[in-house]
């Protein structure tokens, strides 16, 4: 028997659904209304509870005598700042509930969430095994989730190796960028993969079946995202490296070239301030042989500029 009736006088922000004698409870966008209401019905610390309120707690697992308190994190990608901010997901979870809480961005959650509410068949499949399995198929598709993320991030670094190596192209803004983001994608995969190794033995008084095997499958996705990841930060640092040496090898190279234009016309000013001087003292009117030392320079400096404009030098 199943159901997806709300709670009696629950607030808005509160959804539930129900199969057996496991409920799920997913709660987006909290506010101070929900945690009354979970303060009222449920035997949680109210530290625990203001957790869940607060912008961004650390991953933790924390056990108590009737339930345990899971916080993790996840990325949402900020198209503006072109990099990924951490979300906070709160979990409270028992042997016949789960509670949910996050910000209602997490995209994957709440699909999941919907599709146990919309689909008999799913609901079963995911409730059947105790609430501590159906928490590892919260996990397993947030971690499933990350990959699409990885896979931009791969992406980029590629995109950002060819321009590295294109003398036409400046790949340095593009490489900090990317560096930036992996290392807030790491802080955030990171903290996480040390708590979700905790779970296994922590959960397995609330599920029905051994739950070794499905969270060595979560810690190897999360050993591949964490692996990768560092991967691509070893790929930014040589990307540094090797366009700081191709940036100095270029403006070598067109130093070179100034200080031949410059041997050139050094001699040229020379004789034609000597011939200016020579002229103005003969013929304090000749203003054009006055000035031909000026005008050389200035045909020089334009040159140049011209150069290395061309050559994306300034």
């Amino acid at each position: 028997m199943s159901t997806t009736q709300p709670a009696k006088s629950k607030p808005g922000n509160l959804d539930s659904v129900t199969w057996a004698d496991i409920t799920w409870i997913n709660i987006e966008k909290p506010n101070e209304a929900d945690m009354a209401f979970l303060a009222e019905n449920y035997p949680f610390h109210p530290l625990d509870l203001a957790d869940c309120l607060s912008k961004i707690q650390r991953p933790k697992l924390d056990v108590y005598e009737k339930y345990e308190f899971l916080i993790f994190h996840y990325s949402v990608w900020d198209k503006i700042k072109r990099i990924g901010t951490a979300e906070q997901v709160s979990v409270f979870i028992s042997e016949k509930y789960v509670i949910t809480i996050h910000s209602g961005k997490f995209t994957p959650l709440g699909n999941l969430f919907r599709l146990c509410q919309s689909d008999e068949r799913v609901r079963q499949d995911h409730f059947k095994n105790g609430s501590g399995h159906l928490l590892y198929r919260i996990i397993d598709a947030a971690v499933d989730s990350y990959f699409p993320i990885l896979d931009k991030l791969l992406s980029w670094a590629d995109t950002i190796e060819e321009s590295v190596f294109d003398e036409n192209v400046e790949a340095a803004k593009e490489v900090f960028i990317l560096r930036r983001d992996v290392i807030t994608q790491r802080r955030i995969m990171v903290p996480d993969r040390q708590t979700f190794g905790e779970l296994e033995t922590k959960l397995a008084r609330y599920s029905k079946v051994e739950l070794a095997p499905y969270f060595g499958d979560v810690m190897d996705h999360m050993n591949k995202i964490c692996e990768t990841l560092d991967e691509i930060k070893d790929i930014i640092e040589s990307f540094k490296d090797t366009d700081y040496i191709l940036s100095t090898n270029r403006i070598k190279r067109f130093m070179r070239i100034i200080t031949i234009l410059a041997s050139f016309a050094t001699p040229i000013v020379v004789v034609s301030c000597i011939y200016a001087v020579i002229t103005l003292h003969r013929d304090q009117s000749t203003f054009f042989m006055a000035a031909m030392p000026v005008i050389i320079m200035v045909l020089i400096s334009i040159i140049v500029l011209i150069v290395l404009r061309r050559n994306k030098m300034v």
